[in-house]
């Protein structure tokens, strides 16, 4: 448990509770809104008040599998893909995977049938999806796993070389918050620009980079805020960077009312904002309207088991 208001001095395993209970807030939150439409229409006339419905958290399959992960590697921090794989499958089996994607999806069922982890993965164009990327984040603070290693922990599910580097644009982000060279201040899409390999998610963090000067969280969103990898990953990283800044509650309403994939969106940055500015920099009512979903003392053991692996380690 997070005992320090300072973020500077906060241990690995801190940062790693928050980027959990980050990410978990925002796939719950982004969840309630998740491609919705307002049954208000400004230009309509109505003879009787229209109420917005009344949202209502729920976790969906990016904190599951990203729990899924967590659970992997209190067993083994050296987990690999073959192990990795059957804690996809046990989830599933367990009926905790609810929003699950087609490529994830066929991904499971391919493995429950006997199917090779590194063969099971959607390929080509339809597996570009932010998928990985939404799961990863835990391995980040594992100094012991590599580039490979995440591409082969993303191809579980995406053989796709920019689902890869989205997932590796956040493992690198988070990187960067864990050895000290973004502290909230500098500039973190340049930072993790210089370490992707050459892809459409690098050129898409390099256009956004080249022009975002004082350009917000919604303008960058018309650049694109679905499930696309390209269009996902450097907007969550862009709204993240800005977290320190703008606050997290005000960065998490701004994915929202972007629209598109407001859970993934909103978990992806929320990870990488909980981990820099720790469980004391999340607001209180987040927290508490997290805790009252039912998953979350199953989720808080998890989280505690795999801190335990994270005693002694820095990168």
């Amino acid at each position: 448990m997070q005992t320090t208001d300072d973020p500077s001095i906060l241990s690995i395993g801190d940062r790693f509770e928050a980027c959990i209970i980050g990410g978990a807030i925002g796939d719950a939150w982004g969840s309630s809104y998740e491609n919705y439409v307002s049954p208000i229409q400004p230009k309509t006339f109505y003879l009787h008040p229209v109420k917005e419905p009344v949202r209502i958290w729920s976790l969906t399959d990016d904190t599951q599998l990203t729990l899924a992960s967590c659970e992997a590697l209190a067993e083994n921090p050296h987990c690999r893909p073959d192990a990795l794989s059957t804690y996809f499958v046990k989830y599933y089996h367990q009926q905790r995977l609810s929003g699950i994607g087609a490529s994830t999806l066929k991904a499971i069922r391919e493995l429950e049938a006997g199917g090779h982890w590194s063969q099971v993965g959607r390929s080509g164009d339809y597996a570009a999806g932010n998928g990985a990327a939404m799961r990863i984040a835990p391995f980040a603070f594992f100094e012991n796993y590599t580039r490979d290693d995440i591409r082969e922990i993303s191809r579980i599910t995406h053989r796709n070389d920019e689902a890869y580097a989205g997932a590796l644009a956040v493992v690198l982000a988070i990187r960067a918050i864990l050895n000290g060279s973004w502290t909230g201040t500098q500039n973190l899409l340049d930072i993790i620009i210089q370490q992707l390999p050459d892809t459409n998610v690098r050129d898409r963090m390099i256009q956004i980079d080249q022009y975002s000067g004082n350009l917000t969280i919604q303008d960058i969103a018309r650049l694109g805020v679905n499930g696309y990898v390209v269009n996902s990953v450097p907007f969550a990283i862009f709204a993240a960077s800005h977290s320190m800044e703008i606050g997290i509650n005000s960065m998490f309403t701004a994915i929202i009312n972007a629209g598109g994939d407001t859970d993934t969106n909103a978990a992806i940055a929320g990870q990488i904002a909980g981990a820099l500015v720790g469980l004391n920099g999340i607001p209180s009512v987040l927290r508490k309207q997290l805790q009252a979903l039912p998953e979350y003392e199953w989720m808080r053991g998890i989280i505690n088991s795999t801190r335990l692996q994270l005693r002694n380690r820095t990168l």
